[in-house]
């Protein structure tokens, strides 16, 4: 069984031979722990990629995103970045006023894609790929108006947010019909809703302005015939059962700022959880035989013949010995149970 059949197999739980696996890298780590990072590479190799760009016109960049000072991205937003191998923040929103509407420019070089490269990416590997889109709409409107000012925006919500907001879907629909006409197993979207122990906004308000766009994208993926993957941090419990509704396959989230548990009884079966291992505490302070325990936990509370992966983030402040034990107790598991 290649990892794009195992993939799928998780997706539809469809017992699949072994959990899918996914490790996600931070430069920090790369730069900090390069010998431990390629042994954890070499030992448990990723079932799921996510597709190069192979743009043929470059992003409109300043700077490094990932490097201590500013980095300018191909929206005009400007990020303040302190430290190395991390990203920064926005300090100076584009649109400081609806005045500045009419001046913004969408990064049309993201639909400078070569089908033709990626399709042989995809035809060279056995790994499930993902798209390399950057579909953000809740994330792209606090970069671009700054998140206290998108707050009150989404309060007061005037004409120009939804024509704003009008112009940012346009130009996602058009990067994820791109991207459907390749090979690609799944497109891919993000947006963070969730704090530590609330959405950021009310599930009304999401409902109203966010759920319309995302069924879109849903509907882009179905007449496609691909899978959809969404990552979002933070507590994001109430509105799961929406995602289920329109079609999401997978979601990446923050299993430990949520009840796992109650996630498991409401969800197990119906969604695919795409990771994630506690990066707040766990993987930075923990012993390996906690992470351990916490695998377990996840794998009662979430396995039903599929429906998760095993994937976790090496981010800043993560041992690689906590990371390396994520998989570790997967593996090991697996190998002392009959439903996986």
């Amino acid at each position: 069984m290649t990892s794009r059949e195992l993939v799928a197999r998780t997706l539809d739980f469809g017992s699949p031979e072994r959990v899918p696996r996914q490790l996600w890298v931070l430069p920090w780590a790369e730069r900090a722990w390069p010998r431990e990072l390629a042994d954890i590479r070499r030992r448990y190799p990723d079932d799921i990629v996510t597709s190069p760009p192979f743009l043929r016109e470059p992003l409109r960049t300043t700077g490094d995103e990932f490097a201590a000072g500013v980095f300018v991205d191909e929206w005009g937003c400007r990020f303040e970045n302190r430290q190395d191998g991390v990203m920064g923040e926005v300090k100076e929103p584009v649109l400081r006023t609806w005045k500045d509407l009419g001046r913004l420019r969408p990064p049309v070089e993201r639909l400078s894609v070569d089908r033709r490269q990626v399709d042989a990416f995809c035809a060279s590997t056995g790994a499930f790929v993902l798209s390399k889109t950057s579909v953000r709409p809740f994330e792209q409107l606090q970069f671009l108006r700054g998140p206290e000012q998108l707050f009150l925006d989404l309060a007061d919500r005037p004409d120009e947010l939804f024509v704003l907001l009008e112009r940012l879907h346009g130009f996602f629909k058009e990067e994820l019909e791109l991207w459907a006409s390749t090979a690609v197993d799944a497109l891919f979207f993000a947006d963070d809703w969730g704090g530590q122990s609330s959405l950021l906004v009310s599930p009304a308000l999401w409902r109203a302005v966010f759920k319309p766009l995302y069924r879109d994208y849903a509907s882009i993926a179905r007449r496609s015939g691909k899978r959809l993957f969404m990552h979002s941090d933070g507590f994001i419990p109430d509105i799961l059962p929406d995602l289920i509704e329109i079609g999401v396959d997978a979601v990446n989230s923050q299993l430990f700022c949520m009840d796992i548990e109650d996630l498991g009884r409401r969800f197990a079966g119906r969604i695919t959880f795409w990771g994630e291992m506690d990066r707040q505490w766990l993987l930075p302070y923990a012993e390996p035989e906690q992470v351990a325990a916490a695998v377990g936990r996840v794998r009662k509370a979430l396995w039903r013949n599929g429906g998760a992966v095993a994937q976790c983030e090496f981010g800043i402040g993560a041992r690689p010995e906590n990371v390396a034990a994520v998989f570790e107790e997967w593996e090991r598991s697996e190998k002392f149970s009959d439903d996986i």
